[in-house]
């Protein structure tokens, strides 16, 4: 190979590199929800000083930040949840571009819960909110100005146990999905993003709220499939065009709080409770009609999470128990790897940023380890505030939504 061949190549590569490591983080956990971004040179230790940026977010709200290009959009909730919030903010600089109030109408919910736990969704052109009282679940869209587009009621928030709401919206193509799981008639529902108009509906009785977002699978050859977990349906493929179920392993015994997680041609979903009574099932992707239990890859009842989202990434899975106790397993076959306590307790997911494993605490404590067989704490920072939502990469930066303020840190 000549050397401008070579000098060409090396160019490429570091152009790709950069484009990955740019990529936007547009949902609940980023691309496709995975939790993993490409991004180097964001420090796994860093103090005050390090931050780019802070700035104060009004009101309260648990949702993590969507990002996209120099657009960061969040959630909260003022007046004790009577008010809602939607509010951009420039990635660069941490200048607040526009907020939006929304009347809304306060109900029963989780003491650690929010009235703004659902993280925004973006297609680079509008951004969809999601917020729910015990009368409606709305969806409202916005330019990337602020300017209101169009607004839906998917239905009723039946808030029987008064644990509220805790799902995202997701885009896939030109279609925002909503899944609201909840202890009455529920729906899962695929809107116009241009307009706002329900596509298609799927009616669900799903028993206990479910606070899972929905993930999405794409392969060449095969049909879309979209997971839903959930009481009624347990874990349940549909497909995102049609609304359509497709599959269900009808085998849950609790609820859904955190979602599902594609893991090569499985997907796993987990049952439980706050205490002790969880349950994770992997099936194979391809299924048809009712999945019995024979038909599961695996499952497992040991150290599993509540509300953080298990991570995969590699061969192996992730689980970051709301305890502060870690387990990396084979997401093939289950096989435990490791299992090592962090300390602290836990509401936001773990992330993959250029193989190194990032989640906060309830206190604020970022904790940062390493993927693979060996388990090593790589840094603990202090980020200074209580911290529910999952950190969000995009652009070189990654974006810390704690109770009072927003942070940026800078890849160097």
């Amino acid at each position: 190979m000549g050397r401008l061949n070579v000098l060409s190549t090396g160019m490429l590569v570091l152009l790709l590199a950069g484009v990955a490591g740019a990529e936007n983080w547009a949902r609940f956990r980023g691309p496709d929800g995975k939790g993993i971004s490409t991004q180097k040179g964001l420090p796994v230790t860093w103090t005050d000083k390090d931050y780019k940026w802070k700035v104060a977010v009004p009101g309260l709200g648990h949702s993590s930040p969507c990002v996209w290009e120099n657009h960061i959009f969040l959630t909260s909730a003022l007046d004790k949840g009577a008010t809602r919030l939607v509010l951009a903010v420039e990635a660069a600089t941490g200048k607040v571009l526009w907020t939006d109030k929304l009347a809304s109408r306060t109900h029963e919910k989780h003491s650690l819960n929010s009235y703004a736990s659902g993280t925004p969704a973006s297609d680079g052109k509008r951004v969809f909110v999601l917020f729910t009282t015990n009368e409606d679940t709305v969806v409202r869209a916005y330019d990337f100005a602020g300017k209101r587009l169009w607004q839906t009621d998917v239905g009723k928030f039946y808030n029987r146990h008064g644990h509220g709401c805790g799902t995202s919206p997701i885009v896939w193509k030109d279609t925002v999905i909503v899944a609201s799981q909840h202890d009455g008639p529920s729906v899962i529902a695929g809107l116009d993003a241009a307009t706002g108009k329900i596509r298609w509906r799927s009616e669900r009785k799903v028993k206990l709220t479910a606070h899972s977002t929905p993930v999405i699978l794409e392969r060449q050859g095969k049909p879309p499939q979209m997971f839903t977990s959930n009481t009624g349906d347990g874990l349940a493929s549909f497909d995102p065009r049609t609304g359509k179920l497709q599959w269900r392993a009808n085998l849950f015994t609790s609820r859904a709080v955190n979602s599902p997680v594609i893991a090569g041609d499985q997907v796993m979903a987990i049952t439980g409770g706050g205490g002790s009574g969880k349950q994770l099932f992997s099936v194979p992707v391809d299924q048809t009609g009712e999945v019995t239990a024979e038909k599961v890859a695996w499952t497992s009842n040991r150290n599993l999470p509540y509300v953080p989202t298990p991570l995969a990434f590699g061969k192996h899975l992730y689980f970051w128990c709301d305890n502060g106790v870690v387990s990396c397993l084979e997401a093939k076959t289950g096989k435990a790897v490791w299992t090592e306590r962090v300390g602290g307790k836990f509401w936001a997911s773990p992330i993959c940023i250029d193989g190194k494993i990032y989640n906060i605490s309830d206190k604020g404590e970022a904790v940062v380890i390493a993927s693979g067989t060996k388990f090593k704490v790589l840094g603990k920072s202090q980020v200074g505030e209580q911290v529910h939502g999952t950190p969000a990469v995009s652009g070189g930066r990654m974006f810390l939504r704690g109770f009072e303020h927003l942070y940026c840190l800078e890849a160097k």
